[in-house]
């Protein structure tokens, strides 16, 4: 509420409030960046930078089939084609193989969703974007915090894209921010974001085709308030999660998210897994008031938008069995203390018995 009072009374509410730049240089400062540039939302900021790289139509870019639609949304929305790739069947992150066998003369770039938290496979999308000359892009909007061999979700490649919609663990409703350390590509993405402008220039003085993505100084205060109380919750979250696991490890048929030896921070937006008898795993687990989702209903190619076409698809057999038998848990389950966080696991070990099926490890 401090924060709000100082923005009211500033008299710069807007998108050049004094706290917008404060919450830009902080998180950019947090995601080991020199560059943060705020936008209106995560799909957004994805547009935004996919913009930037001159990615357009007659490209084509390279998506998992498992993600939010913002993902794929964005690439078409700049006239590119998104072109859907497999999933491992245990990080639920982009298959690198699949990826590499998916490149043809018109790709442009790889987006690497960082899926619930869970880093996507760097050492092998780094090298294989490199190889190919093809521009890499980080989808964080789960992963606020999240790090790789020390190095945090948004700094592993040109450009990072987060969100801070109403679900994300840091939220002021809506609100996004690209991250990188090019300052090329961060003026050319502050001046798409701001009308053209140049930073340091005239309001009246438009450079390039832009538009106004801005967020407002209230919105940047809030996320200021909860960028200070990110790395606690954090911290707590991965405290719960760790002892979750560990009381679920023993739970026939439960395959839970592999979280890579090279991860050594997650943000545990999600606590994801897979189970044989799912739907009746699920309808099981919220009977005992534990909030579960039965994961997507169909990959991103099963969105009528992408029915339509306007999309390339590979092979994803994983992807699509995963809509079957898989299921997350949202990062607020991850809050409680220990003696609720046992609760959850004796509820989830209750649900897998009182599906009453012999269920069988998940095949991978």
């Amino acid at each position: 509420m401090e924060l709000l009072r100082q923005v009211l009374e500033s008299g710069r509410w807007g998108g050049h409030s004094d706290f917008v730049k404060r919450f830009e240089r902080e998180f950019g400062e947090f995601t080991h960046c020199a560059h943060g540039i705020s936008a209106m939302n995560g799909t957004v900021t994805l547009e935004m930078a996919l913009c930037t790289m001159d990615v357009g139509p007659g490209d084509e870019v390279i998506v998992p089939a498992i993600s939010f639609v913002s993902t794929a949304m964005a690439v078409s929305r700049v006239g590119a084609t998104p072109v859907f790739v497999d999933i491992d069947p245990l990080s639920f992150n982009m298959d690198p193989e699949r990826a590499a066998a998916a490149i043809t003369p018109r790709t442009k770039a790889i987006i690497a969703v960082h899926f619930g938290g869970a880093i996507a496979d760097m050492d092998r999308l780094i090298p294989l974007a490199a190889e190919h000359s093809l521009a890499l892009i980080e989808d964080a909007a789960h992963a606020h915090g999240s790090e790789w061999n020390g190095r945090r979700a948004g700094s592993l490649s040109l450009a990072g894209s987060f969100s801070f919609q109403n679900s994300k663990v840091m939220t002021a409703g809506e609100g996004g921010i690209l991250t990188t350390n090019d300052a090329g590509f961060a003026e050319r993405a502050w001046s798409l974001m701001d009308q053209g402008r140049k930073p340091g220039g005239g309001w009246f003085h438009h450079y390039a085709l832009g538009s106004n993505y801005r967020i407002t100084g209230l919105q940047a205060a809030v996320l200021l308030a909860q960028l200070e109380r990110l790395p606690a919750q954090n911290a707590r979250r991965t405290r719960n999660a760790e002892l979750l696991r560990a009381e679920l490890a023993a739970v026939p048929g439960l395959a839970l998210q592999a979280i890579p030896a090279p991860q050594n921070a997650n943000s545990w937006y999600l606590l994801l897994g897979r189970i044989a008898a799912r739907d009746e795993f699920h309808r099981a687990v919220t009977a005992q008031g534990v909030p579960c989702t039965p994961f997507y209903p169909h990959p991103l190619y099963g969105n009528p938008l992408y029915q339509r076409g306007n999309c390339r698809v590979e092979p994803c057999p994983v992807a699509e069995a995963c809509i079957a038998d898989a299921f997350w848990l949202p990062h607020r389950a991850l809050l409680g203390d220990e003696e609720t966080t046992r609760e959850v696991a004796a509820a989830m070990r209750e649900a897998s018995r009182a599906t009453r099926t012999t269920m069988e490890v998940v095949p991978i």
